[in-house]
């Protein structure tokens, strides 16, 4: 019977909304589907987190600056990414030390907006909650990415190229380390994706399309060649690739995929390579998540 759980905290100005919202942007939440009321003026901005808790404890509590915890693989990766957003953004905020509790863990709270406090926490034992494994973190600070989109079905791939763009720079990407090369259609991604990446000016290339189904077999020798050719562009050149050619079989599936309704498909490749970029470096380095 229970399908979700949502933590909700009013916001009385747009400026604080904005400002939250960029936040947890720049955290790495995937944002969930957003509303507007024009109407009441009434505005919801959701994250989603890959675990909920609700949590009853006893005994003495550690020193919590907030009712809402997060825990995090990272918390000094965390904190940075804080501290660094409130420079950038200023404001009345604050972002307390990372400090050591009682129960094994480490805890910092943030406050972006004054009245909305959160608190980031982790366990002193990496392995203890999580699988030991190594994972990629969704911050881009530093990366070089080559997106390749086609022309073709332009009212779709250019929402695909507009939710790349915000995740990468949302994620710490700068404008300066993104390279965008158009192509006619999406059978010119592969050979486009591979020569950028033959380069090694790029840390991944994110590949952008839209292929709708005809009436013929068209759609279907066009699709298996592009994937193959994006596959084998990653496997031979060794750097990343993304895949976020829709394969549709309405202009109105492909419109939902890119932003109406279904999320943004060119957001989720780029958050994909974000962090096969960064799952490569630890890899690359021999250090666990």
């Amino acid at each position: 019977m229970i399908k979700g759980m949502t933590w909700i905290r009013p916001v009385e100005a747009p400026a604080a909304l904005e400002a939250l919202t960029s936040f947890f942007s720049a955290l790495g939440f995937e944002p969930g589907k957003g509303w507007d009321e024009p109407e009441s003026g009434g505005r919801g901005r959701p994250f989603l987190a890959p675990l909920g808790n609700v949590e009853f404890v006893t005994g003495k509590l550690p020193a919590l600056g907030s009712h809402l915890l997060i825990e995090v693989t990272e918390l000094d990766a965390v904190h940075q990414i804080a501290q660094r957003w409130l420079k950038d953004h200023g404001g009345s905020g604050s972002v307390g030390p990372i400090e050591e509790t009682h129960w094994r863990s480490r805890i910092f709270t943030a406050e972006p907006v004054t009245g909305f406090p959160v608190a980031f926490w982790a366990w002193n034992d990496p392995l203890r909650g999580r699988p030991a494994a190594l994972e990629g973190d969704l911050s881009a600070e530093g990366m070089g990415f080559a997106i390749v989109v086609a022309r073709w079905n332009a009212v779709i791939t250019e929402r695909l190229l507009q939710g790349a763009m915000d995740a990468l720079l949302r994620s710490g990407a700068k404008r300066g380390e993104i390279e965008i090369a158009r192509v006619p259609g999406s059978w010119e991604i592969p050979a486009a994706a591979r020569q950028l990446a033959q380069t090694g000016r790029f840390d991944a290339v994110i590949a952008l399309g839209c292929l709708l189904r005809g009436e013929t077999a068209h759609y279907e020798a066009i699709y298996n060649e592009v994937a193959r050719g994006i596959g084998q562009s990653q496997q031979e050149t060794g750097v990343p690739h993304s895949f976020g050619v829709l394969t549709c079989e309405t202009l109105e599936q492909a419109l939902d995929r890119a932003g109406l309704k279904g999320g943004n498909k060119g957001f989720e490749a780029a958050a994909a390579a974000i962090e096969m970029v960064s799952l490569s470096r630890k890899i690359a380095a021999g250090t666990r998540a």
